[in-house]
């Protein structure tokens, strides 16, 4: 039986902590989080749950509660990565994180990548435990899916992660996750894997064009800073058949909001002064924008009103050869919509689909499932642990449909 330490107890952490107190190989549940309200709220719904107040900020803190722990998830936001990274090693336990980190090399998101892979890896494994970063959706499914696609490939060339987001509120509502998580991707320097080489890009550009099946016209999908194409670089030869090429491009409602803001100037967060008087831009856009819904009685207002669309896509397209012909592995996932989700557990599609996503990784964790020693992103499974991991997301009505295409 495992004890778990689940640090942050919002949409994802809160999923995570549901999810495990059906699961029989867990004995108990740490809720930790700043936040006494949200924890002590979260612990009301468990059978097995234990809050505690804890400041993320202070790694003695984090291992004072996990030194007895078999596995510690980390649902926080990013810049506390390296420290709970830390703390997880002292402690000696398993590791889980949404995310990464973006602490020791905030400018350049490729060092911070490599140094997970090459400094924090060893260090897991020289104590036996297994580190796994990158396990919502995006990063996350999308990286088992494009592991899956493989599958159909001798060789491959290229791999795009495609996401694009539909869902459109009849008030004023451009995110349904952190508008600062959200706008802050959307400024910062993005990177594709090209040419057997990581380049960086900047936000917005290149854009790529194409349908999706349930969306309605032709979606503009651009540049956007995201993990996908450093894992799969990194991975290439291993995991990816020799790709030369990876991308992550991002489109929909969120990116229409801001990407004339960023070209405008208006998402800069360097400190200017306007008619005598200073301002950070990005500071100022941030403030007056509604944080996203979180409480069931919120969304249930929202849908109340009523939605303007409930339309999303997430698709892979994995470009190679198979048996000597040129071919497009095209793989769909399909999960339940922002009204379905609701519905079935009173949370947006957005923390539906994260939270899940999230919790088959904890679910494979405590099920002993991975064998690998040291840190590994979301995209480094073995094709069992593939399978695994998809029939996990079936219980959720998380699916893949999946077409292998000759492209002439």
């Amino acid at each position: 039986m495992k004890k778990i330490l689940i640090l942050g107890v919002g949409a994802q952490g809160s999923t995570v902590a549901k999810r495990m107190d059906e699961e029989n190989e867990v004995s108990e549940i740490i809720c930790a989080d700043y936040d006494k309200k949200a924890v002590d709220e979260l612990v009301k719904l468990l059978k097995k749950g234990r809050g505690v107040q804890i400041d993320a900020t202070n790694k003695d803190s984090i291992v004072a509660v996990a030194k007895d722990v078999d596995l510690l998830v980390n649902a926080l936001p990013i810049k506390y990565g390296l420290t709970v990274m830390e703390a997880a090693i002292e402690a000696k336990t398993d590791y889980q994180d949404f995310a990464a980190t973006d602490v020791l090399f905030p400018d350049d998101w490729v060092k911070c990548v490599d140094y997970l892979y090459d400094e924090i890896g060893p260090r897991f494994q020289e104590i036996g435990k297994t580190a796994i970063i990158g396990t919502g959706s995006a990063p996350g499914m999308i990286c088992v899916v494009a592991r899956d696609a493989m599958r159909y490939l001798d060789s491959c060339e290229t791999v795009n992660c495609l996401v694009y987001e539909g869902v459109v509120a009849k008030r004023f509502l451009p995110f349904w996750w952190s508008p600062v998580t959200a706008l802050g991707d959307m400024t910062d320097t993005a990177y594709t894997y090209e040419n057997g080489k990581v380049i960086p890009t900047e936000p917005h550009s290149r854009p790529y064009y194409r349908t999706f099946k349930g969306v309605e016209g032709v979606c503009e999908l651009v540049e956007h800073a995201h993990d996908e194409p450093l894992y799969i670089g990194h991975n290439a030869d291993k995991y990816f058949k020799g790709a030369k090429n990876a991308a992550f491009k991002y489109g929909g409602e969120g990116i229409k909001f801001a990407k004339p803001l960023y070209r405008a100037g208006l998402l800069s967060r360097e400190e200017e002064e306007i008619n005598g008087r200073k301002v950070v831009p990005f500071e100022t856009i941030l403030a007056h924008i509604p944080p996203a819904p979180k409480y069931k009685a919120e969304l249930e207002e929202i849908l109340t009103e009523g939605l303007v669309s409930d339309t999303g896509a997430m698709v892979v397209e994995a470009f190679g050869k198979k048996d000597g012909k040129d071919v497009m592995v095209e793989t769909y996932v399909y999960a339940p919509g922002m009204v379905e989700s609701f519905e079935r557990s009173g949370l947006s599609a957005e923390m539906y689909l994260t939270g899940q996503c999230g919790s088959f990784y904890t679910t494979m964790l405590v099920r002993d499932q991975f064998t690998q020693k040291g840190l590994i992103s979301s995209d480094m499974l073995e094709y069992p642990q593939v399978d695994y991991y998809l029939n996990l997301a079936k219980n959720f009505d998380i699916t893949l449909e999946t077409e292998v295409k000759e492209v002439k």
